[in-house]
């Protein structure tokens, strides 16, 4: 790798300063159903403890982790417990429409933002991202009174330092980048060592100065669990090429002595384009685990046959 796993860099123009591992809470609100796993109250709550005293400073949540925002709830009871967020950490935030309704007006993006602060215990979000915009079509994105507009009014008022656009299409993302009013792009399993779909939207991002976030460099556990013991990619079954490519490159990682999981981070973090690279971490014991994936030496040979394991161009997202 190019830089030491944990210097901090600068978030594209925001002047923020993040670690290149960046802790993702999307575990913590025990989405049984996506992760195939439950997280406890007290197992979550001292899962965010735990990265407030590690090396890591940037955490990222959202609106809608969980029912009812439970991933922000447990945030906001280790930050009370904590006595209020350590001065170092970067928190980051989405809104997401109405749970009950599918309403993602600039209303519901006002209320989401409250629901947010409120559930976190802060008066202020450093870093405020529009989820998931595919559900909704750019078109109403950005119409008056729409969720951008309402967005720039946040950060106008001061409740918000800087604005970014999380999702997974690239081709929308780039859409909300060229209107000028945001600073960060998140995209997630789309740059990982069997898609590649976000590359040139990175890219370009970084070229203009954007700061640029990769989520979910395991796929959502493939490349973390392993080909065999988790089947599906980006939470859903995908063509039987992908869990056969992941399975090639598990084998060349064995010979190589890699873990299979320290190839799938290292993937992103070696890049020269990415900011931060955004993993779920569900249980204290993960912030160790994560941060030897990172620093596990991987030769450039391996990289190369890695490579030659790439499915091809009409299988990844998009």
């Amino acid at each position: 790798m190019s830089n030491p796993p944990l210097s901090l860099r600068l978030l594209g123009q925001t002047g923020l300063g993040v670690t290149p591992i960046c802790f993702g809470t999307s575990p913590l609100a025990s989405m049984e159903k996506l992760y195939g796993y439950a997280v406890d109250e007290e197992l979550a709550v001292a899962t965010v403890l735990a990265a407030f005293e590690s090396s890591i400073n940037f955490i990222d949540t959202s609106n809608g982790y969980g029912e009812d925002g439970t991933a922000e709830r447990r945030i906001g009871e280790a930050i009370r417990r904590a006595g209020g967020l350590p001065a170092q950490v970067v928190l980051a935030t989405k809104v997401d429409p109405d749970p009950h309704t599918g309403d993602f007006s600039g209303d519901r993006v006002r209320a989401s933002l409250e629901e947010s602060m409120e559930r976190l215990g802060t008066d202020r979000i450093p870093l405020l991202h529009l989820h998931d915009p595919e559900r909704i079509s750019f078109e109403e994105g950005v119409a008056p009174a729409g969720p951008v507009e309402a967005l720039v009014d946040l950060r106008d008022r001061g409740l918000v330092e800087h604005l970014g656009v999380a999702g997974g299409p690239v081709g929308l993302l780039q859409r909300y980048l060229d209107t000028g009013e945001f600073e960060v792009v998140l995209s997630h399993n789309r740059y990982t060592l069997l898609d590649r779909s976000a590359d040139a939207l990175f890219r370009s991002a970084a070229d203009r100065g954007f700061g640029v976030l990769n989520a979910a460099p395991y796929g959502g556990g493939m490349l973390s669990k392993g080909p065999g013991v988790h089947q599906r990619y980006a939470y859903g079954t995908r063509d039987d090429q992908i869990p056969q490519a992941a399975l090639a490159m598990e084998a060349v990682c064995l010979r190589y002595g890699v873990p299979l999981a320290a190839a799938a981070l290292q993937f992103s973090l070696r890049s020269e384009v990415i900011t931060s690279t955004v993993v779920g971490i569900s249980s204290p014991r993960r912030f160790a685990q994560t941060l030897h994936l990172a620093t596990v030496e991987i030769p450039d040979d391996l990289w190369s046959e890695l490579e030659l394991h790439v499915p091809p161009r009409e299988l990844w997202l998009d």
